[in-house]
């Protein structure tokens, strides 16, 4: 049972934020996580840190209107949230998708602040997107809507201000789009977008960061058993950067990957993911932009099953395996999801996806006592060789591939050790929900008490 601390200040949140469900979530099992904290350190609660990092510093929203080749208008809806900049410049992903709102990008925000803080790289947590849906849209009309997009955005964000990167529906294309209209209208160019083209300041490594360190995490779990990932069978939902990137570091670890999903449904190879096939998935989403149900066409003993908005419960999570890697979206494991990957016997879990399970679902992991490695936590690589290609920008200087995945794997380790180290320190050990939850906040709320109320 929460402490009433706890439970005001999430009646306070709710009546201050209605109708932003994913947000009240995520504010919910941080609080939980850090009664612990406020019982042993009160002065953090006089302080009200946690009630300031509930408050965006900066919400924007604003209006974009672009027209097409075919001369229809359209108008879009931009966002950007500032949440905190008590370690540095504001840090996150730009997401298209229709299902953007100010619910979905606080969440996303709030948990930026404590991941970034993680990784130990100078770096607040902030968001953004619009409801712009890029997906079947022809590279001009992805240009023109991008183009209107920073003509609004490029007051606020900055190399020292704000530094957004891409999530979901923003990839190489939609990056260097907005990079062009940054560098024409700011006429400079600086590092204010990761995730780059190569050839003008972007990182190796960037695209796979966030899948393979996920793996990484995965791995460090298993290690703590005295485990490896090897013939390990793993679910992965997803088909696109994430996912890509997970399959391709679980092959090199010596698993067994099973599952790729996209919106339209999932399909299951009980041969496995090899090389080969992962290289035609890539060609068939980054360049063909197809559908996964191509896959089963192309290889036919894989089974392709459609989604059905029917079921309460996602099939893909239904299948024998030993861990499973959420790497699409928010929400996707619901508590039925994670009773079927335990009865499966599922007994890893790295979130490769934001906050992909649900609190029912979360609960059921940790009663099990399986390795259960949070999305904050396990999926701080993407933001990670971000904030390295923020480093590599200012010194103007490029590393090499093995420099920067040794940097990322090092950075990895060192999350899943904190993690560890504040679970044991606050009484919860292998609880990695609260170790990422504490470790990520007493960072941010000491840099805040240093620096007063502002």
């Amino acid at each position: 049972m929460s402490s009433q601390y706890v439970q005001d200040l999430i009646a306070e949140v709710k009546a201050k934020n209605p109708n932003e469900p994913e947000f009240h979530q995520a504010v919910l099992e941080v609080a939980e996580s850090l009664d612990i904290v406020f019982e042993k350190h009160p002065e953090y609660r006089a302080a009200k840190i946690l009630e300031r990092i509930v408050e965006p510093e900066r919400v924007i929203q604003f209006r974009v209107p672009w027209v097409d080749e075919d001369g229809e208008i359209h108008i879009n809806r931009g966002y950007r949230i500032e949440m905190n900049s008590a370690l540095g410049p504001y840090k996150g992903g730009l997401r298209f998708h229709p299902s953007v709102n100010l619910s979905i990008l606080k969440f996303l925000a709030f948990e930026q602040v404590f991941k970034n803080s993680l990784t130990s790289l100078p770096m607040g947590g902030g968001k953004g997107g619009s409801d712009f849906d890029p997906k079947g849209k022809s590279d001009l009309k992805v240009m023109r809507f991008t183009q209107q997009f920073m003509s609004e955005l490029f007051r606020h964000i900055g190399p020292n201000t704000d530094v957004p990167a891409g999530d979901i529906g923003v990839g190489g294309r939609e990056i260097g789009y907005l990079f062009g209209q940054y560098k024409k209208l700011k006429n400079e160019f600086t590092g204010v977008l990761t995730g780059k083209g190569l050839n003008w300041g972007g990182s190796l490594i960037r695209p796979e960061a966030t899948g393979y360190g996920a793996v990484y995490f995965a791995a460090e779990m298993l290690a703590t058993r005295g485990d490896t990932l090897e013939g390990k069978v793993c679910l992965v939902s997803g088909s696109g950067n994430v996912a890509q990137y997970t399959v391709e570091k679980l092959l090199q670890l010596g698993a067994k990957p099973v599952t790729l999903s996209d919106s339209n449904g999932y399909i299951y190879d009980e041969e496995g993911i090899d090389k080969e096939k992962l290289e035609w998935v890539k060609e068939l989403k980054n360049v063909r932009r197809g559908r996964i149900k191509e896959y089963a066409e192309k290889y036919p003993n894989a089974v392709y099953t459609p989604v059905d908005p029917s079921l309460d419960y996602n099939p893909l999570w239904n299948h024998k395996a030993d861990c499973a890697f959420p790497s699409a979206t928010q929400n996707e494991i619901n508590g039925k999801d994670a009773q079927h990957l335990l009865d499966n016997g599922v007994f890893v879990v790295a979130e490769g996806a934001n906050m992909p399970t649900t609190l029912d679902g979360v609960q059921l992991f940790l009663d099990k006592g399986i390795l259960y490695g949070p999305a904050k936590a396990a999926n701080a690589g993407g933001v990670a060789v971000s904030g390295l290609e923020m480093s590599q920008n200012s010194i103007r200087m490029q590393w090499s591939r093995e420099e920067v995945d040794k940097h990322l794997h090092n950075i990895m380790k060192n999350i899943h050790k904190t993690c560890v180290e504040m679970a044991e320190r606050f009484g919860t050990p292998g609880n990695y929900v609260n170790g990422a939850n504490i470790g990520g906040f007493l960072k941010v709320a000491d840099a805040m008490m240093d620096q007063g109320v502002v």
